[in-house]
């Protein structure tokens, strides 16, 4: 293997904890336990790799299914569960084998273009049809080798988005009418202090056994502060992502405020309380009244809601902001559909990625399996919210997807660096900070911005060595 190719799998493993940051996750197992991942070799053969749960696996092979009647092409599916496809991906780059079509991560995106390894998928697909693409499903996967800017309108992509992954938020509605509480609005958030006054009334002792069995919340500080650190108008890195901004009064103050929801407020399980059962497992039996939900939770949610009505129902509300009148945010995730730059099949295997990612008819399998919100801007703001999405078991309020797709969603903030390991550095010791609070938000904070900027600008150093090795 030559020295780009080493060195771009190197970086891209120091990123793998971000792979499962967005979209499917699940496990349905490979499809063998050591499946040749290399591309086919006869004129009509492929080979796509991807991650993905038992309800990803069901769309993809409807959906290949039509792409291979319709164009004759002999497509071998090599699926992984979230945790092992970076692993695999980097073994089967390391290899020579890679697939002709697979999953890419927007944050490893840039080792893999500097290696040769992505092609560049701009010539691929009409500019009328790019329009119609949610814009940072395409810039995700946008990149200037010679400037390593990223997500820049014009500039060439080496990927097209599998899909967008709006990372929502929601409540049971079952708890909340046990409880004889009035529903959050659907549409406006709720200020942190009424998200704390809700979450006090939905901690309760429900059985009567003298110990707390319901909980207002349960959030993973890793995947879920983001949407309130942006809550409050603050932010991990500078608009044109060389400097480190953590160091801010409103970023301590939101960290706080996370933090004291079970600190303080008491209104999370305690440690030992989710070492028995962790929040997921909690949430989904029905104990807990506020909880993400994103569009690859969909189905799993509506087979709970269908299994067990008297303690489990769902709705998509707005995430808490830290003042009435702020404007609320969330992430927004994206996989990418990647082709092999050494493909033998390459023309095939960038029409794969085209048809998985833009065609109509792919996509309303895709939507319709309940893996993800459509691609497609039009379809997905027109029909499918008017009538499929209800039709095939989208919540009621899946225009909140669509709100955070367009404008109230965001990177999560490594996506446009070379390497995320500054932004890796933030969780080192953030127990400190919401597990024992040992340590306030904002002596974390002011002893992490020089840590993380030092890491930051080794990113930048490494990425103009990439190039220059390119």
């Amino acid at each position: 293997m030559n020295r780009k190719l080493t060195t771009a799998v190197a970086v891209t493993f120091a990123g793998a904890l971000m792979l499962s940051a967005c979209s499917s996750g699940g496990s349905s197992g490979d499809s063998s336990d050591n499946p040749d991942t290399s591309g086919g070799d006869a004129p009509n053969e492929l080979t796509f790799m991807f991650r993905g749960g038992e309800y990803d696996k069901l769309a993809y092979e409807a959906a290949i299914a039509s792409f291979e009647e319709e164009t004759g092409a002999d497509v071998t599916m090599i699926i992984t569960d979230a945790d092992q496809y970076n692993t695999k991906l980097q073994a089967a780059i390391a290899g020579n084998k890679v697939p002709d079509v697979f999953y890419v991560d927007p944050a490893n995106m840039m080792g893999y273009v500097y290696a040769g390894v992505l092609a560049d998928l701009s010539g691929y697909v009409d500019q009328s049809v790019v329009d119609n693409l949610w814009s940072f499903g395409v810039d995700a996967y946008r990149m200037n080798i010679e400037t390593g800017a990223r997500g820049v309108d014009g500039d060439p992509f080496y990927g097209l988005p599998k899909d967008v992954g709006p990372f929502g938020f929601g409540f049971n509605t079952v708890l909340f009418d046990k409880l004889g509480l009035e529903h959050p609005s659907l549409d406006e958030p709720m200020t942190f202090d009424e998200f704390t006054e809700l979450a006090k009334q939905l901690t309760v002792d429900m059985d009567g056994d003298g110990e707390l069995d319901h909980w207002g919340t349960g959030l993973n500080v890793m995947w879920n502060s983001q949407a309130f650190i942006w809550g409050a108008g603050a932010d991990w890195i500078s608009e044109d992502q060389k400097t480190i901004t953590v160091d801010t009064p409103e970023f301590a103050e939101a960290l706080q405020w996370f933090a004291d929801l079970g600190l303080v407020e008491g209104v999370t399980p305690s440690a030992e309380q989710a070492q028995t059962l962790d929040t997921y497992q909690r949430w989904m039996a029905g104990e807990i009244g506020f909880f993400p939900v994103a569009p690859w939770d969909i189905a799993t949610y509506n087979d709970k809601a269908a299994n067990d009505p008297e303690n489990f129902g769902y709705e998509v509300i707005p995430y808490p902001v830290a003042n009435e009148g702020d404007d609320w945010a969330t992430w927004l995730g994206s996989l990418g559909i990647g082709v092999s730059e050494n493909s033998a099949n390459k023309e095939l295997a960038a029409e794969l990625a085209v048809y998985l990612s833009t065609d109509l008819d792919a996509q309303k399998t895709l939507a319709d399996g309940k893996v993800q919100i459509p691609n497609l801007i039009d379809y997905a703001t027109g029909e499918w919210i008017e009538t499929d999405a209800a039709a095939s078991g989208w919540p009621s309020n899946s225009k909140a997807f669509l709100e955070i797709a367009q404008e109230k969603g965001r990177p999560l903030p490594m996506i446009y660096t070379y390497t995320p390991q500054w932004y890796d550095n933030f969780w080192i010791g953030i127990e400190n900070v919401v597990d024992n609070g040992s340590q306030t938000a904002a002596d974390f904070l002011a002893a992490k911005q020089p840590e993380m900027q030092q890491l930051l600008d080794q990113s930048w150093i490494s990425a103009d060595q990439a190039k220059a090795q390119g």
